[in-house]
């Protein structure tokens, strides 16, 4: 079982849903890679309005469908697993941001894991 020290790391890369990696969603791919590398988790949040570096307005709108909604991808763990982990993580970004900052875990367990305490 993965553990995550008090004083984490959140990772966010802020992505479109349509940036690919060798052919598949890079969303998937860097979450398939987070977890292939044993790190703690990680989610995928889509939004319903942004705008990155080139200041172009993606939405939900009705009227103005956008098909590269934002991406937001959360992983946390140690500060040591998450520096291992950006390198890779840096050659599958063309287009994004990707940010680093202090987490304080409070619980991290899975259903039917004893309770620590």
């Amino acid at each position: 079982m993965v553990t995550v020290p008090r004083e984490g790391k959140l990772l966010r890369v802020f992505i479109g849903e349509q940036d690919k990696w060798r052919g598949q969603p890079l969303h998937e791919a860097i979450v398939q890679l987070a977890r292939k590398e044993g790190l703690a988790g990680a989610t995928c949040l889509k939004g319903f309005l942004g705008f990155g570096a080139k200041s172009r307005l993606h939405t939900v709108k009705l009227l103005r469908l956008s098909e590269d909604l934002p991406v937001v991808i959360e992983i946390v763990d140690s500060e040591e697993r998450i520096r291992e982990f950006l390198p890779k993580l840096e050659g599958m970004i063309r287009d994004g941001l990707v940010t680093l900052e202090k987490a304080e875990v409070l619980l991290y367990r899975a259903e039917g894991a004893p309770a620590k305490g």
